[in-house]
């Protein structure tokens, strides 16, 4: 087609339509959980870095709460998850031997 020819819009059928509401919905939710999670290894992170050992025991069973349910949500991969929580533990532990 040459430039700057009018291309003719095709209708969406209904089921189409569906399909987008419930990509929006689901991507909304995935959207969600994904932010949850990405924020509680954050703050869980810098406490970890501060070498803050009250904040990081508050926040380590919060943080691995959080991965669990990202894995049942569908948002993590199971291996991706526990690898997340084996470094957080290891980096835990290390921060809990140095300050006894």
């Amino acid at each position: 087609m040459p430039a700057g020819t009018p291309v003719k819009a095709k209708k969406k059928k209904p089921s189409v339509l569906k399909r987008i509401r419930q990509t929006e919905r689901r991507t909304a939710v995935n959207r969600a959980n994904k932010t949850r999670f990405r924020n509680a290894v954050k703050r869980f992170r810098a406490a970890l870095a501060a070498r803050d050992l009250a904040r990081a025991e508050q926040l380590y069973r919060r943080t691995m709460s959080a991965l669990d349910r990202a894995i049942q949500k569908g948002v993590l991969h199971e291996n991706t998850a526990n690898r997340y929580k084996s470094r957080l533990t290891l980096a835990y532990n290390a921060l809990r031997t140095a300050s006894a």
